[in-house]
Order: C-alpha cells, then sequence, then structure tokens
C-alpha cells in the first residue's frame, strides 16, 4: 500500500484506522450481512449508528442539551440561503467579509433581506482578519454571521467579533472540531464534514433550540426548514447514511486520543513547525498576517507563479499531493487537518528545505 502525504483542502485526509475500521466492515456490519451502504436508515442498527454518532459529538464539544444536532446535505453552500430563509425574521443580517465563502453567504442572503456587510479584509486580499470589537452592528439585525476559518486565504478568527448581544452564526467547516469550542457563545454553527470530520455530502449544524421555529421566510421549501430536520432527528428523508457512518467514527477516534484539548495541541505543534520554516526560508514565505494564522489551512508563495507550479509538481511526484493554491488565489497551500500525522508536515518540510538548497 502506497499512501501519499494528502494536503487536500477537502475533501481531505482521513485517519486512517478510520478507514481501515470502514474496509473490515464494508461487506459485513457488525452480524447484520450488509454493508452500512445497503442498510435501510429505518433499521435498528442504523439508528444506533446515528444516535451514537450524535451522543459522542455532543461529548466532544459539550453542547449543551438546548441545542440541537443537524445532519444535513447540500454542504456548507445550501447553508448560504437556509440561514436566512430560517433566522431573518427581520430580514436583516450583518456579514463579516473575510474571504470567499464568506463573500458567497453574503451575496445569497442579499436574496432573501437587507445583508449588511459590516467589515471585511478584501483591501489586502482576505490575508488578515479585521477588528471586530466594535462593528456598527445593525439595530434589528437578526444575526451576525462569519466564516471562521477561510480555508482558501488560511486566516482564523482567534477572537470572536464582539456582536452587542445578536446572535453569531458561524460557518466552521475548516475548522470544526480541531480545537474545543465555546457552543453557547453561537446561536448556530455548522460544517461540511469534508475538510475535518467525514467525507462529501454530509453538513452538520448545531443550533440553539429558540431559533428552530416555523416561523420562517415565505416559500421557504420543507427540507430547507432546520424544523423539519429537528423534528425527524435528521432523518424526515434519506440522510446520507454512510457519510454520518464515517463521521461516527472519526468522533470515536477523537475521544480516544483525548478530545478536543488533545487535538489543538497537536494541531499547534504541527502548524508550528511548517509556520517556523516558511518564517525562516528565503524561497518560500506565508501570506496571512502572523496573528491570523490559521492551524488548519496553510498558503504559501514563492512570488513567481512559474516557480510555484514547478515546486507543486516536484512535491507531487515525492508524494506530497493537492499542494496547489485554490485558483482564485495560485501558489501552494497545506491542509493540515486533525488527520493529517505530524510525520507528514515534518516532511513536507524537509522536502521543501531541500527543494530551496537545490533551486
Amino acid at each position: 500500500m502506497n499512501r501519499v502525504y494528502n494536503f487536500s483542502a477537502g475533501p481531505a485526509v482521513l485517519p486512517e484506522s478510520v478507514l481501515k475500521e470502514a474496509a473490515e466492515e464494508m461487506l459485513d456490519y457488525r452480524g447484520t450481512g450488509m454493508s452500512v451502504m445497503e442498510m435501510s436508515h429505518r433499521s435498528k442498527a442504523y439508528q444506533t449508528i446515528i444516535d451514537e454518532a450524535e451522543a459522542d459529538l455532543r461529548t466532544l464539544m459539550g453542547i449543551p442539551d438546548n441545542y440541537k444536532v443537524l445532519f444535513m446535505q447540500g454542504g456548507a453552500s445550501q447553508q448560504f440561503a437556509m440561514i436566512p430563509m430560517n433566522l431573518m425574521k427581520n430580514k436583516v443580517a450583518d456579514y463579516i467579509i473575510t474571504g470567499q465563502w464568506a463573500k458567497k453567504a453574503y451575496q445569497e442572503a442579499q436574496m432573501y433581506g437587507q445583508a449588511n456587510a459590516v467589515a471585511s479584509s478584501a483591501d489586502k486580499t482576505f490575508s488578515y482578519i479585521p477588528d471586530c470589537s466594535d462593528l456598527p452592528i445593525s439595530e434589528n439585525a437578526d444575526y451576525v454571521y462569519i466564516c471562521e476559518n477561510n480555508t482558501i486565504y488560511g486566516t482564523k478568527f482567534w477572537n470572536l467579533p464582539n456582536t452587542k448581544g445578536k446572535d453569531l452564526v458561524a460557518d466552521v467547516s475548516s475548522c470544526f472540531l480541531s480545537e474545543p469550542v465555546d457552543v453557547t457563545k453561537y446561536g448556530m454553527l455548522y460544517g461540511g464534514a469534508q475538510k475535518n470530520v467525514g467525507p462529501a455530502g454530509v453538513v452538520i449544524a448545531i443550533i440553539r433550540e429558540d431559533l428552530i421555529t416555523e416561523d420562517v421566510l415565505p416559500g421557504t421549501p420543507t427540507m430547507l426548514r432546520y424544523k423539519t430536520h429537528a423534528d425527524h432527528g435528521s432523518m424526515y428523508n434519506t440522510p446520507p447514511a454512510y457519510g454520518i457512518y464515517i463521521c461516527g467514527k472519526v468522533f470515536k477516534w477523537l475521544l480516544r486520543n483525548g478530545g478536543l484539548e488533545e487535538m489543538k495541541a497537536y494541531n499547534e505543534k504541527k502548524a508550528a513547525i511548517l509556520y517556523d520554516y516558511l518564517d525562516s526560508s528565503k524561497l518560500f514565505h506565508g501570506t496571512v498576517v502572523k496573528k491570523d494564522r490559521s492551524l488548519m489551512n496553510v498558503p504559501f508563495v514563492t512570488g513567481d507563479a512559474d516557480m510555484d507550479a514547478k515546486f507543486v509538481g516536484a512535491a507531487t511526484e515525492a508524494g506530497f499531493v493537492n499542494l496547489k493554491g485554490h485558483r482564485t488565489v495560485g501558489g501552494m497551500r497545506a491542509s493540515i487537518y486533525n488527520a493529517m500525522p505530524m510525520e507528514g508536515v515534518e516532511k513536507l518540510v524537509a522536502f521543501m528545505e531541500h527543494y530551496e538548497k537545490t533551486v
């Protein structure tokens, strides 16, 4: 077996032990004589899978009882519409624009009401997080929206914005379960699973119960109402059954490995190895203001597009794959999610050091 070091931003690397477990259960899940892929979502065996997944996620994150956990489909992008459809009671919401995904969410919200951009870092190619300690929050805003970790640009909100009492809604797709989180600071947080938690096809939302009501915008489809999913335990229709099963295994893997405190410490060590090298390198340099750097997504450049392309080609040949930066940015990006082993980052840095000496 020749496994590469996969630095993809998503779908991304998964824990090897989880993949092996899933492989062992592929043809016969715990004596049922069938794969989870083939199993009725209405079966007792599958109900146990989704119940355990939710219970483990609640344990990992310390999710209070007055928050619902919903397993849905449509990815984070569908949430860009679902959020205003369900939460824009006054038809006003404030958005902080720190990258492409926050911008897309903001643009989508404009279809449903007044979306205000109360802060932005577009002036410097989203290379920093704006000061959010005293924003012009709208008096009648239903919520304040952020993308907490910016996958493309490699920035992270290390201090949540001062929402002046308004509910905070956060897309946490690329930092989900990478560190402890105080769920009570959010009205809602959600993430696509395919970056740090599981395969593509699942989006997990954690929403305070009082925000889940029948009072939604006129014309909101049944499937795009949070209440529909909450009332049916994420089983109103056939859920992304196999994806949830893998997410459940990742939750157990995290619990076995000390939970989110341990994960954060591990991620900090991994990121430091790469950032320390970038800060000392004469060939490569990071693109993000130091205090706002993400632990999950590390963009870097040489300053020369041809050199960037040559490096990505050489790295791929050496078994370090998916290092090409997002098409809107160029350069390189190493996504070093929970499941990327320390060894993968150490070997990448060793390769970069060697490459730097040879060009």
